[in-house]
């Protein structure tokens, strides 16, 4: 949909239903689902109280129903996001990772994080003297975080701040996916030489994330000033000029004016 025009949520899901259906019969037998959804926030008719809407829910009943198996629910946070007066601001987003069958891909080595404790090992019992943790990296888990400002990749968490303000990749379109969270799916549930589909493509993030890992991408996008900054992004990357935010590059500190609470003195 566009996103400048709202459809009712019922009338939307019901848009999206012959899609469903479509995926599932393109994905091969080992392939991945990869849903991320936003916010949905419905306002009432005096356009206050705004009511939310857990949108995982309802598209899990609906990839359940064409007998796909839920693998993952990952929660990729951040820091900046929805803005909000009435209630807590937005600042998380959801993931469903589905598999068509049990016989799926999943690559965890490629997107392992460092070990928090580097070189730690059993102090005691049969494994005395033995890494006690994996050399290769711990398993990043299913909470993709945005929070500790810095060291985070050194701490073990990957950090995806969404495509804002200065973010290198921010272009016309209002709500892009920064290419790293989009790596490390392509790099966890394919292998290389495998094709990415994206059916809702908008400026190429889901295509150049595949390319830049030596996959092949399929890009589908409606409206043509979005498949220009694609195609434009894509020259780019070619180039080897294209602004990104490379994976794994921890966050640093504010700078410059940054807002304090002044607390009066008793």
């Amino acid at each position: 949909k566009e996103y400048e025009t709202n459809k009712a949520f019922d009338i939307y899901l019901e848009w999206l239903t012959p899609l469903f259906l479509d995926l599932k019969r393109v994905l091969k037998d080992n392939g991945s689902i990869c849903w991320q959804v936003g916010n949905y926030v419905s306002k009432k008719s005096n356009n206050t109280n705004a009511e939310i809407f857990p949108l995982d829910i309802y598209f899990y009943e609906k990839f359940k129903a064409l007998d796909f198996t839920l693998r993952n629910r990952v929660i990729w946070h951040f820091r900046s996001g929805l803005h909000a007066q009435n209630r807590f601001s937005g600042r998380y987003e959801t993931m469903l990772w589905f598999t068509k069958t049990d016989d799926f891909t999943f690559n965890l080595d490629p997107v392992r994080v460092p070990q928090k404790y580097q070189g730690k090992t059993y102090h005691k019992g049969k494994k005395k003297g033995q890494l006690s943790g994996n050399p290769k990296g711990m398993n990043p888990s299913d909470f993709w975080f945005y929070e500790l400002m810095q060291n985070e990749y050194a701490e073990g968490v990957w950090d995806f701040p969404n495509v804002k303000a200065n973010h290198p990749e921010k272009t016309e379109h209002p709500c892009s996916f920064p290419i790293e969270l989009v790596e490390r799916c392509i790099l966890a549930f394919t292998n290389e030489g495998n094709v990415v589909l994206d059916p809702f493509s908008g400026t190429g993030t889901t295509a150049l994330g595949a390319i830049k890992n030596n996959r092949k991408a399929v890009a589908i996008e409606l409206f043509k000033e979005y498949t220009n900054i694609a195609e434009e992004r894509i020259k780019q990357f070619y180039d080897g000029n294209l602004p990104y935010r490379q994976r794994g590059r921890p966050i640093g500190s504010a700078t410059g004016k940054v807002a304090k609470r002044v607390f009066e003195e008793e």
